[in-house]
């Protein structure tokens, strides 16, 4: 596995793996229609687009096994984990305890002393085992579909 810099070139891979996997992986804690608002397969295009560039200003890293992106993660320079998700086909493989790894250092090059996410109930229990801790359980309405997040935190330490 390589861990690498994203590249503008990557955002077609970025944006199905995305679909994929939330529409395979997180099938198991939320509805049909929840999967839907939270992916919705119509906003490809305009999604393809907007991260695009919030993926080029944040901190942005992807994996790769033999060419293909199996996996990504993303920073803003404060330390809001944006998004960090994995390949269907590649869960449970420590690929995103390594892009965990490197975006955490580069927080703490950064001089940031702590990060924050908002898990879904599927990754919750990954981030839990980083050392994230649970803030508030968080009710967030997209689409007109309501989806239940967790805000959590992690301190770093030096």
């Amino acid at each position: 596995m390589k861990i690498r810099k994203f590249q503008d070139s990557d955002i077609n891979q970025i944006v199905t793996l995305f679909y994929e996997t939330v529409h395979t992986i997180n099938a198991r804690d939320y509805s049909a229609d929840q999967l839907q608002a939270w992916a919705p397969k119509g906003e490809k295009i305009a999604k393809i687009a907007n991260w695009k560039v919030s993926l080029s200003h944040n901190i942005t890293y992807v994996a790769e096994i033999n060419g293909e992106i199996v996996g990504f993660a993303d920073m803003t320079p404060e330390g809001h984990l944006d998004r960090l998700y994995i390949h269907k086909d590649y869960q449970g493989q420590g690929i995103a305890v390594a892009l965990m790894n490197t975006i955490e250092a580069d927080a703490r090059k950064l001089g940031l002393t702590e990060m924050d996410t908002e898990a879904s109930i599927t990754a919750k229990p990954f981030f839990e085992r980083q050392g994230y801790q649970t803030i508030q359980l968080q009710v967030v309405e997209r689409n007109g579909v309501n989806l239940v997040n967790f805000k959590m935190t992690k301190l770093l330490s030096n």
